[in-house]
């Protein structure tokens, strides 16, 4: 009697092993290469995107003397140049500023335009139609054409030049972008919550508050990271009325201090730009939901 030659479970068992394994790595393999296919385009444009921001990172902790030269890579570590930023004479008065003008812009922006865009949205009075046209045809309008009168009225008239008030009081009377952005959002709340609440004994204003504005959180919060980011970033405003004083500065002219007649810290602009744009950058990837979908809610319908 002669024995079968066939090998056994236990023989043939590390010979599937290996197989199993190099196909399970072959099968990773696979997915990280169709990965990289399908998202090749989103990270080649996170990569342009990043790349300005990496250079002005490693240009802020550069030296003076390598600052904007072709060695982009920093030939020493100078993290003190955020400690000579913040030292700044007037730096902390410009981020008080900022913060002053960005926060009270927003909530008057936010306050005055909801219910003008709840009005446009939900109530049918005569002369409703021109009312939105000519709200649109504000936002048409480009500010430099109003530029000479409100300076005249706001520095001239009413004495306010040299401060940030002539950029906050107009918020309070409302924003054409803000009011149409609520308006379209609104339009796609239905009719019959608003006419429930009154049903309900709810007066406009009830209505409004108790009914309109938990459903509308999230264009109210786009409508508000629109008008901060805006504020925030404003270089023109400041630079009409603020200019000739140095304490009513925001940061985004304040930057404008580290630019002498015939020299620039580049090292110290480029660490005085992150700190600036530091808070906004910060404030978004927080409220990034509630922002896109504000923003994609405002466009269901018309």
């Amino acid at each position: 009697m002669t024995l079968s030659s066939t090998p056994t479970l236990t023989e043939a068992r590390p010979g599937a092993s290996r197989t199993g394994i190099a196909a399970a790595r072959a099968a990773r393999r696979r997915a990280v290469l169709h990965w990289v296919a399908v998202h090749s385009l989103a990270i080649a444009a996170a990569l342009f995107f990043l790349l300005p921001f990496v250079f002005v990172f490693l240009t802020s902790v550069m030296d003076d003397q390598q600052a904007l030269t072709t060695d982009y890579w920093p030939t020493s570590w100078n993290w003190g140049n955020y400690g000579k930023v913040w030292d700044t004479p007037g730096f902390l008065t410009w981020w008080r500023n900022t913060l002053v003008y960005a926060g009270a812009g927003t909530l008057l922006t936010v306050v005055s335009s909801l219910p003008v865009a709840y009005a446009l949205a939900k109530f049918r009075f005569r002369g409703r139609n021109l009312a939105l046209m000519a709200v649109i045809a504000m936002m048409m309008l480009p500010p430099q054409v109003t530029v000479i009168p409100m300076y005249l009225f706001w520095a001239k008239q009413m004495g306010l030049g040299g401060s940030l008030w002539p950029l906050i009081i107009p918020m309070a009377f409302g924003d054409a972008f803000s009011i149409f952005l609520l308006r379209q959002f609104l339009m796609t709340i239905p009719k019959e919550y608003v006419e429930a609440a009154r049903i309900d004994g709810c007066g406009d204003l009830r209505t409004l508050l108790r009914v309109v504005l938990p459903m509308a959180k999230p264009a109210i919060a786009a409508v508000a990271l629109f008008q901060f980011f805006y504020c925030w970033n404003d270089y023109f405003g400041p630079q009409i009325y603020a200019s000739n004083n140095h304490q009513a500065w925001t940061l985004s002219y304040g930057l404008e201090s580290f630019k002498a007649a015939h020299h620039t810290n580049w090292n110290l602009t480029m660490a005085a730009t992150l700190l600036v744009m530091a808070p906004v950058i910060v404030l978004f990837f927080f409220a990034q939901k509630a922002f896109i979908e504000g923003v994609t809610l405002t466009g269901v319908k018309g």
